[in-house]
């Protein structure tokens, strides 16, 4: 079943905000062996002008993906999420995430389009702090494979 191309422009409104953590930039920066100290000192972060320490890039990734979550269960879109694999991301930063920050996030159906018998679906999530100012934009394409003749039932 094709995903319903109308979804193009359509936004969901903001998430419940989601306060970064101190442990939980530590614990990300550990996992990804990024050895950074401005992720896990606060002082070296307060040197480099932070109010504390500070996300590795890839950390939002969680907090938007989560919010698309949205997106991706709306039964009208129609995606079977069985079948989706991620196609890419990039974030684009106004400033860095902080520890402290309480970050909502709004996303948005970029495009739905068919691609050699898959469908493409790229989101936007757009970030912003408790003051409603902007920190990054999230941009995610995510590829929902196409059905083999095998699982078509032929």
């Amino acid at each position: 079943m094709a995903l319903d191309q109308s979804f193009a422009g359509r936004t969901y409104p903001p998430t419940e905000p989601y306060e970064v953590g101190r442990e939980k930039i530590r614990e990300f920066a550990r996992a990804i062996g990024d050895a950074n100290p401005a992720y896990t000192e606060p002082d070296v972060a307060k040197e480099l002008g932070h109010l504390d320490v500070i996300a590795p890039p890839t950390f939002v990734f969680a907090i938007v993906f989560a919010a698309a979550g949205v997106v991706l269960r709306d039964p009208e879109l129609g995606l079977d999420y069985d079948r989706v694999v991620h196609g890419a991301q990039r974030f684009v930063y106004t400033r860095p995430v902080c520890a402290g920050d309480r970050l909502s996030v709004t996303s948005t159906v970029e495009s739905v389009r068919s691609m050699a018998g898959n469908e493409v679906l790229d989101v936007r999530g757009e970030v912003h702090d408790a003051m409603g100012e902007h920190v990054v934009t999230a941009f995610t394409k995510l590829v929902a494979r196409k059905k083999d003749d095998e699982e078509e039932g032929r």
